[in-house]
């Protein structure tokens, strides 16, 4: 009995299958023959995979869908991945999944990616055959920067393995925002987005691999495809094979529902990923390519073969062996192979769209009830928090922050009465704790640099949605960085003027590497207000992933986190921060802030400003709950969050040291930025218990026309 009832998934593109389906299917068993997969041994006797397995599991129909276009050779190569990748999987989980074996799961995995170098040891195992060989026939005809990057999802999709087989080991499952970061790393999609590069024969250039349209393509493409796969694998995975990393089984647990709710919930997040991709490929990624005057075909080719790839993967899906698909092909019309063309399924999307597309501006919030919150450590304040507050204020008005600015109707962004208010030196003075006067005085200032901008883009670019000037803007700012701290352009306004007072304050004392990555922390900041002005123009909720990954740059987590790490870079390697470790140390941390600051700005977001970008009412829109639950779910997430945050401190960092070999001044700088996150967190929500910005007497305040002497007021506007 199927564990549930699938639901109706939204297929927008029809499956195709390759032609050279056959040869293919015949080369592929040779090919596990010959690396040694149909005969290796299981532990406890017996053979992981026989011949009867691999054709019933049917990789080439796989591919053939997948890649409908490539020729026999290619269709042949890429499909012997996938033979490779599954045995890699069931191999790994029979050898060390069930016996617990970390450190000879560690040993395993380490030895495994010596196949992946010009000079690789003799293979033992099948997976180190099928590896060797695949590298040597794959590399030839990709660019250096191709293997750069598909070295790196292999080693992604090997090495985060031992996440899966902690949490198993641990009986624990992840909360769901912890899942769908890790999930793209284990579940090996990103892998399969770098071959579809190799199968239609158009890579990435490397100037544009990195932006955030490429990489969201990538993203929501291996979303969808593990979300996917979450559901039609369940039954064995969950049901019988005792694994815990499935999507279906974190829902069921963090909502506390049934099965069939939670499957559900599934299909409405792989739905909102699927339109997410086709919102940047027909939007974002054109701009991307006349930016950089790059020719459309290639890109054009790439999105082509990842669309080939979702409506092709859901139909071998729908028919393979390996997983649970009863009622899978049951949309009506002509069923068996080749006939998939002529099903498609439009109504997931149109209800998803709808409920993004269809939210009323300024709609009556009144006062949101801030759940209780998880909040384990005590905030601390400097003892030179008066003085950095009257400081602020001179520096504010130096910069122009309380001045009037063209075509804003209230005449400028802020007063120094809503300066005041915001009391921005409260939080600096608590996030960094432990600054003397002149540090604390540098953090008050960028906390009010990123909260004047964050400001200023909805006020003067928002209402008249004028995204070309604001572009405009952000491409200037980082002239305004010079990364050898040397002259800037004179500057415009007050977001101009204050970036470049602050850099030439910032950059002076920092190491080259450090100083670039701080440039990239703001610049990530700046262009996410970008984001935020697109969406409102499409007047579009975002999608619950997306928002949660560009939250942490909006609010400037990257930013004011970088600040304080500025002393540990000449004793912290960089790619120690890199390590799941220090990344999900972070990204809880980060989420717990924004979060934070979404609960105590409902009302004003929602209600003043007729803002979209709000965790609360994401949750909202995409669980179609009230607000007081959706609150409590944001609550709920902050919690798990934490609580992960706390192991990662108690348990991961320290092992993290072991298995690095790092030194006595490195351990203790990153058991510092543990402490000094934990500032960062309490300070914030400590802040956000105290500052009158969020409440409604202020929000009244600023809305409320005034009439001084000499004639009537205009009604101040709702600032961000």
């Amino acid at each position: 009995m199927q564990a549930f009832t699938l639901p109706d998934f939204y297929l927008p593109y029809p499956a195709r299958i390759n032609p050279h389906l056959e040869r293919t299917r015949t080369h592929s068993e040779d090919w596990a023959r010959r690396m040694g997969m149909l005969d290796a041994p299981k532990p406890g006797g017996g053979v992981v995979w026989t011949a009867e397995d691999l054709s019933a599991m049917d990789y080439a129909l796989m591919c053939a869908y997948t890649h409908p276009d490539c020729d026999g050779p290619a269709l042949d190569l890429v499909t012997d991945w996938y033979v490779w990748v599954f045995f890699f999987d069931d191999h790994f989980l029979e050898e060390f999944k069930y016996s617990r074996d970390l450190a000879g799961a560690k040993e395993y995995l380490d030895h495994l990616e010596l196949f992946m170098s010009d000079e690789p040891p003799e293979p033992t195992n099948p997976a180190e055959a099928g590896l060797k060989d695949l590298w040597e026939r794959t590399i030839p005809s990709m660019s250096q920067d191709w293997r750069r990057r598909f070295v790196t999802s292999t080693h992604n999709l090997m090495v985060e393995s031992l996440w899966e087989l902690d949490n198993i080991d641990r009986g624990r499952i992840a909360n769901p925002i912890e899942y769908m970061q890790m999930r793209r790393k284990v579940g090996g999609a990103p892998w399969s987005a770098n071959l579809v590069e190799y199968a239609v024969d158009a890579e990435i250039p490397d100037v544009i691999a990195g932006s955030r349209p490429m990489r969201v393509l990538s993203d929501t493409f291996s979303d969808a495809v593990h979300l996917r796969n979450d559901l039609f694998s369940y039954q064995r995975e969950v049901r019988e094979e005792g694994e815990n990393s499935n999507a279906v089984l974190v829902f069921e647990r963090f909502l506390d529902t049934s099965t069939q709710q939670a499957a559900e919930l599934v299909n409405e997040l792989l739905t909102s990923r699927l339109q997410q991709f086709e919102n940047t490929a027909l939007i974002e990624v054109p701009a991307l390519l006349a930016e950089h005057g790059l020719p459309a075909p290639g890109v054009g080719a790439y999105v082509k073969g990842l669309q080939d790839w979702q409506a092709g993967g859901h139909e071998w899906h729908a028919r393979s062996s390996r997983y649970m698909n009863e009622g899978a092909t049951g949309l009506g019309g002509p069923t068996g192979l080749g006939t998939s063309a002529s099903r498609v399924s439009f109504a997931p999307g149109m209800r998803t769209r709808a409920r993004q597309h269809s939210h009323h501006l300024y709609a009556p919030a009144g006062h949101l009830r801030v759940p209780e919150l998880y909040m384990p450590f005590e905030y601390r304040t400097s003892p030179h928090l008066d003085a950095a507050r009257e400081y602020a204020v001179g520096w504010a008005r130096e910069m122009g922050m309380f001045d009037s600015l063209p075509g804003v109707e209230a005449g400028g962004v802020w007063d120094e009465q809503r300066f005041r208010g915001l009391d921005l030196p409260h939080c600096a003075s608590m996030i960094h704790a432990d600054a003397d006067p002149e540090q604390l005085y540098l953090s008050s200032d960028w906390l009010a640099w990123g909260t004047y901008g964050d400001d200023y883009y909805p006020v003067v670019f928002g209402a008249s949605r004028n995204l070309a000037t604001a572009k405009a803007l952000t491409e200037r700012l980082p002239l305004f960085m010079p990364l050898d701290a040397g002259a800037v352009p004179p500057p415009l306004n007050p977001v101009e003027r204050g970036l470049a007072d602050l850099w030439q304050r910032t950059a002076g004392p920092m190491t080259p590497p450090s100083r670039e990555k701080f440039r990239q922390a703001v610049v990530d900041m700046t262009q996410s207000w970008l984001w935020e002005l697109g969406n409102q123009a499409q007047h579009r909720i975002p999608d619950p992933i997306d928002y949660v990954e560009m939250r942490r740059r909006t609010f400037g987590s990257d930013m004011t986190i970088s600040l304080a790490k500025l002393a540990q870079a000449d004793v912290v390697p960089q790619e120690v921060y890199q390590t799941r470790v220090l990344h999900e140390l972070e990204t809880a941390a980060q989420d717990y802030a924004c979060f934070t600051n979404d609960l105590y700005s409902y009302q004003k977001e929602i209600e003043y400003e007729g803002e979209l970008h709000n965790m609360v009412l994401v949750v909202e829109n995409f669980l179609a709950v009230s607000t007081t639950d959706a609150a409590d779910v944001v609550a709920r997430l902050m919690r798990e969050r934490m609580e992960q945050f706390e192991h990662i401190l108690a348990h991961d960092l320290p092992a993290l040291f072991g298995e690095l070999g790092l030194g006595e001044p490195a351990r203790a700088a990153l058991v510092r930025h543990g402490e000094e996150l934990k500032d960062w967190m309490s300070g914030i929500l400590e802040w956000h218990r105290r500052c009158v910005r969020y409440t409604e007497a202020e929000l009244k305040r600023l809305t409320t026309p005034s009439l001084p002497q000499g004639g009537l007021g205009t009604a101040a506007l709702a600032l961000r």
